[in-house]
């Protein structure tokens, strides 16, 4: 596994680290606040892999 997939890889786990741990610690009885934050999460992750690890 070449270096792009190993940082792919753990930018995914530390993606659904966050966002399981986002939504137990604050947003456990809130559904549409839970979305909206966890779409924003993933786009924010999805934006910083594009920027700087997209194979040109």
């Amino acid at each position: 596994m070449d270096n792009v997939h190993l940082i792919t890889v753990v930018g995914l786990v530390l993606m659904i680290a966050l966002i399981v741990a986002m939504d137990v610690l604050f947003f456990r009885n809130h559904f549409w606040e839970r979305l909206l934050m966890n779409i924003g999460i993933v786009l924010v992750f999805l934006a910083f892999y594009l920027r700087f690890f997209r194979h040109p």
